[in-house]
């Protein structure tokens, strides 16, 4: 477990790439599982707990579903359990850091909890450019534009499914 966590920091870094994961069900599996339990968590801290947990498995499936998508697209589908793999367990990461910030958010609005929130958001959107650069044998720029996209319509969906998220404050 330790070297996967190693392995998974290692990507965030930008030392790795997500040819280095193993190529495995079960760890796409076991990844996908504690994604989607960091992921309630984190919606948890700002909305009730069985609208936490539809949002979780459609974050979930949107990450899946896209990552098979743009990787058929470019005809590179034997990439697909290394690839989304790479990316349930950076998302993870990134998201588990973010925890303490957002619940400093949820209690009390700041400056600090807000820029330290903003740059997680780029550091995982980064993170997310870069494991498709590899993935799709494409430049950094190309695969920062593809992140783009996929975080965009991401959002888009999830607010068109769950548009009070957008409306929490009661306005």
């Amino acid at each position: 477990m330790y070297q996967l966590i190693q392995l998974i920091l290692e990507i965030t870094a930008f030392k790795k790439g997500p040819e280095d994961m193993p190529h495995s069900k079960w760890l796409m599996r076991l990844l996908a599982g504690v994604y989607w339990l960091i992921s309630f968590i984190v919606l948890w801290l700002s909305v009730p707990a069985g609208m936490a947990f539809l949002q979780s498995c459609l974050q979930l499936f949107l990450v899946m579903a896209a990552c098979w998508i743009i990787l058929s697209f470019a005809g590179k589908q034997a990439r697909y359990l290394q690839t989304v793999s790479a990316l349930l367990g950076t998302d993870t990461l990134i998201s588990f850091f973010a925890i303490p910030a957002l619940a400093s958010l949820a209690v009390q609005p700041s400056a600090l909890g807000f820029v330290a929130v903003m740059l997680l958001m780029v550091w995982s959107w980064a993170v997310t450019g870069y494991i498709f650069s590899h993935a799709l044998s494409k430049s950094i720029l190309f695969g920062l534009g593809v992140a783009f996209l996929y975080i965009l319509a991401s959002y888009q969906i999830i607010e068109l499914l769950f548009p009070q998220m957008t409306n929490i404050s009661g306005e």
